[in-house]
């Protein structure tokens, strides 16, 4: 069967025309000329949506989401709740029930709203994941030709050996025009993303046209179907060094999973979504996805080079001042400009990474990284863990928000996602726990926590833990050189620090010695303790089996 054809039988599209894998090049000047929609508040809807720079089709493509998208609308994410899945799926805040009924209407209101207009849909197929014994095929169709070129940067293609593909295949339909009615379609707002298991299916209805919805939900799907066959999905980067050890970084936005893991002594497995299977580790993805904001050219050049690459994507950067995009540079754009959004992003394929493993592929880890940033700044910048603390720390997923980057955030809060990547997991924590807990015994892997957050005081008063040390404390763990260090405890935190590391001044280690004002941060710790204290309760893990560590 064509394409054409199953895409009729699976959503009724009849009376539109595909662009079906198109290169890079083309899709370029496809978006530029026809990626339509809105990207002011207040705007029209025909705006332009993509540029090119000074460097034209030899370089990135700069693309502006809808100005109420400019991250992935989690309270808009859902799964249909079939009967045969209602009790199997993690239904939750950002990830809630759709009704079968609403949902098999509004299937049908999209292909006749596609069908009405002579849609043209750009498709891409690829695979997610780069192990052929387990990928999935992917289709991807949608408006946009930005999003057939992001799906291209972000997923393996013509993987050779995945077995029974049409059977298999998952398919997103992306539909940016459309506009949801809640009391029609059974959506929250005008916008709904949802997961149809039942049908291998991925819709995104209304402006949710933010890049990173085109892996994120799939990458969901993944942390559905992956688990139930043994294989662990995480939200993590991974790398292997030099002697073949492999390590894996778990982390939320802006800890650093993407930043640490590229790093010139260690091959590049994936920077976000990977599998630890019986194969080893293997990158769910094809390229990378990176925070923008405030990036440091020279401590990240990695990232800071793939943004003149071609066929990259530039996303939510503004020109500079004066300037229409067409005429800057990439190297000149000011990446501290927050004027669009505080989450700019950069998309770039592997190929463009100068150390990077064949394949997307790697051995067991024997280093496993729990990074947080602590805006309260009383963690210890690195922590030892034993197999019980890990398990506790991965089901609370613990970063912090800081000021300035939320509207009514002043003082550091909180922030828990379970298995640091609390969205986008379909089954319950305990199921990756256990996964995760199986996998590390039987590999007799190390795990540590490292935090990337501030020191000396919080947010406001401290300062970040710079970039130098967080490397050095990670290449000791990695060398294996705080294996049987003397250690000590910090006592409200329970956790094991070192007392001494290689490259690293000692006095550091112990957070409790760089606050001028003890107490402080002995209340401040006490807070931060009180906190992991009522999300363990709240979420429940103690049924779950998991043990209670602080």
């Amino acid at each position: 069967m064509s394409f054409q054809a199953d895409l009729e039988k699976l959503l009724g599209l009849k009376t539109v025309s595909y662009k079906y894998n198109l290169s890079k090049t083309e899709l370029f000047h496809e978006a530029i000329a026809n990626d339509k929609g809105r990207v002011t508040k207040g705007g029209p809807d025909n705006a332009q949506k993509a540029f090119p720079t000074v460097l034209g089709d030899k370089g990135p493509l700069v693309y502006y989401t809808d100005p109420d998208c400019t991250g992935r609308r989690t309270k808009d994410t859902f799964a249909v709740a079939w009967p045969e899945v209602e009790n199997e799926i993690w239904f939750k805040a950002d990830l809630g029930k759709y009704d079968p009924v609403k949902y098999e209407g509004l299937i049908k209101r999209l292909a006749q709203h596609l069908n009405d207009k002579n849609a043209t849909l750009y498709v891409k197929d690829v695979f997610m994941g780069s192990d052929p014994d387990f990928a999935v095929p992917y289709r991807f169709v949608g408006e946009y030709a930005t999003h057939a070129s992001f799906v291209d940067n972000m997923f393996p293609k013509d993987l050779v050996g995945v077995s029974d593909v049409e059977a298999r295949r998952w398919t997103m339909l992306n539909v940016p025009s459309y506009v949801c009615e809640p009391e029609r379609d059974g959506s929250r707002s005008e916008v709904a993303v949802i997961i149809d298991v039942r049908n291998k299916l991925c819709i995104v209805a209304g402006r949710a046209d933010y890049c990173g919805v085109n892996k994120k939900t799939i990458f969901t799907v993944g942390n559905y179907l992956l688990p139930k066959q043994g294989r662990l999905s995480m939200h993590c980067s991974a790398n292997v060094g030099e002697k073949g050890d492999g390590a894996i970084l778990f982390g939320l936005s802006g800890t650093g999973k993407t930043t640490l893991s590229a790093d010139a002594s260690r091959k590049l497995i994936g920077d976000d979504e990977t599998i630890w299977s019986d194969n080893g580790l293997c990158n769910l993805e094809g390229g990378c996805y990176a925070k923008l904001i405030n990036l440091d050219k020279a401590a990240e050049p990695v990232i800071a080079e793939a943004m003149s690459k071609v066929g990259c994507i530039i996303e939510n950067v503004p020109p500079l001042p004066g300037k229409t995009m067409p005429e800057c540079h990439p190297d000149e754009l000011d990446l501290n400009d927050d004027s669009i959004a505080e989450n700019t992003r950069l998309s770039y394929p592997l190929s463009v990474v100068p150390n990077t493993m064949p394949n997307g592929r790697g051995p067991h880890p024997e280093t496993i990284v729990l990074l947080t940033a602590d805006a309260y700044g009383v963690l210890p910048p690195i922590s030892i863990l034993e197999p019980k603390d890990v398990m506790y720390h991965f089901v609370s997923g613990f970063t912090a928000r800081v000021a300035g980057t939320e509207v009514g955030v002043t003082e550091p809060q909180p922030t828990f996602s379970a298995c640091f990547g609390g969205p986008f997991m379909a089954h319950k924590p305990n199921v990756y726990a256990e996964l995760l807990a199986k996998k590390m015994q039987e590999r007799k892997a190390r795990c540590i926590l490292l935090n990337t957050g501030w020191s000396g005081g919080k947010y406001g008063v401290g300062k970040r833990m710079s970039l130098k040390v967080t490397r050095a404390l990670l290449k000791a763990a990695l060398d294996g050189e705080l294996d049987g260090v003397e250690t000590e405890t910090q006592p409200i935190l329970n956790l094991k620090m070192p007392k001494s590391c290689p490259g690293v001044d000692s006095a550091i280690l112990n957070p409790r010695n760089t606050w001028a004002d003890k107490d402080a941060y002995d209340a401040t710790a006490t807070t931060l303790r009180d906190a992991f204290r009522k999300n363990f309760e709240t979420k429940g893990f103690k049924a779950f089996g998991i043990e209670e560590r602080i």
